[in-house]
């Protein structure tokens, strides 16, 4: 007797799987939290489209401004594998409302489309559009037809920011990458980028990632559920030191950078060689790396409450409002 339970095609262990009828089930970064005002930060949100073509929108943050004067904003990419979270995920909207109240900013949270339904690199061109979109704001005539205000209004377009993390990360790097290979008018000045825990990988085990075949397979298996090429884990996409990817040179967009690893990630040692890479570059700027012991992971998110998580959104804070 034939069975009627859905047959999995793909399965990205232990957050999504896809049926051979087309069904895409999330098995986690599905909660959405409500915008406002968030009664332990005093930061208040709201959601807003910034792609009309695509209904790609930003969930922005705005803390109690204690000073007329425009502070620094931080486009925010967020992480999940590029198959699951949102800007409403309770774990981001957490963190970011802490960010914003802890560094007195204002941040833009990309919520890109994902795949599967969207392959890459969809996630890419969203964030590329919001960051054209942020750009905009500083036209003084014929730039974004609707200013937002908190953009227009309080934001320093010195002190723009990029920081990612995971997935978010990623996308962080080729996109600084772009904006040096397209020169892009109006040109937005991005004063750092701040890469935690970034999703890098590759065929070739790096450091001790073979040490832990579980979990390495894991993430051998994910970039084909994103991604549909031919090249594999050596996509330039997923592995920014294969032949095709972008120079690294091309970082001198931005000022200066922070990587952030955290000690039992998987992806611990990839951040250390991007760290590496980078730093022997003639990029240009200033990089600096931090390691967190004992932890894995985007632990600050999933445990905010924690002294090394308070640690890292500090570090977050104290790095984008250095003069």
């Amino acid at each position: 007797m034939a069975s009627n339970k859905p047959q999995v095609s793909i399965e990205a262990f232990p957050y999504l799987r896809v049926y051979k009828d087309g069904t895409i089930e999330r098995l986690a970064g599905t909660e959405i939290a409500p915008t406002g005002l968030d009664p332990q930060t005093g930061v208040v949100s709201k959601d807003i489209v910034i792609v009309p073509e695509t209904g790609v929108e930003a969930r922005l943050y705005r803390p109690e401004l204690k000073t007329h004067k425009p502070v620094p904003l931080v486009v925010y990419f967020h992480g999940g594998g590029f198959f699951i979270s949102s800007t409403g995920d309770p774990y981001y909207h957490n963190c970011l409302n802490r960010l914003t109240a802890e560094a007195q900013i204002i941040i833009g949270s990309v919520n890109y489309r994902l795949a599967p339904e969207n392959p890459l690199p969809a996630s890419y061109e969203d964030c590329w559009a919001a960051l054209r979109w942020v750009a905009s704001h500083t036209v003084v005539d014929g730039g974004v037809q609707s200013p937002e205000p908190w953009i227009k209004d309080h934001v320093d377009f010195d002190r723009v920011f990029i920081v990612g993390d995971s997935a978010g990360a990623n996308i962080a790097h080729h996109v600084i990458c772009r904006i040096a290979e397209q020169d892009p008018v109006p040109r937005l000045s991005i004063a750092g980028v701040a890469s935690i825990h970034p999703y890098f990988w590759g065929v070739e085990s790096v450091g001790s990632e073979a040490d832990d075949p579980v979990r390495k397979e894991m993430v051998d298996r994910w970039w084909s559920v994103v991604c549909h090429s031919d090249k594999g884990n050596d996509d330039p996409l997923i592995n920014p030191f294969v032949e095709g990817a972008p120079r690294l040179e091309g970082l001198a967009a931005c000022r200066k950078m922070l990587v952030l690893v955290a000690e039992k990630d998987i992806l611990r040692d990839r951040g250390w060689l991007y760290y590496e890479k980078v730093a022997k570059s003639t990029w240009g700027g200033t990089i600096e790396i931090a390691e967190t012991p004992g932890v894995d992971h985007v632990f600050h998110i999933l445990d905010p409450d924690s002294e090394k998580a308070k640690t890292l959104i500090k570090r977050l804070a104290s790095f984008v409002n250095q003069q």
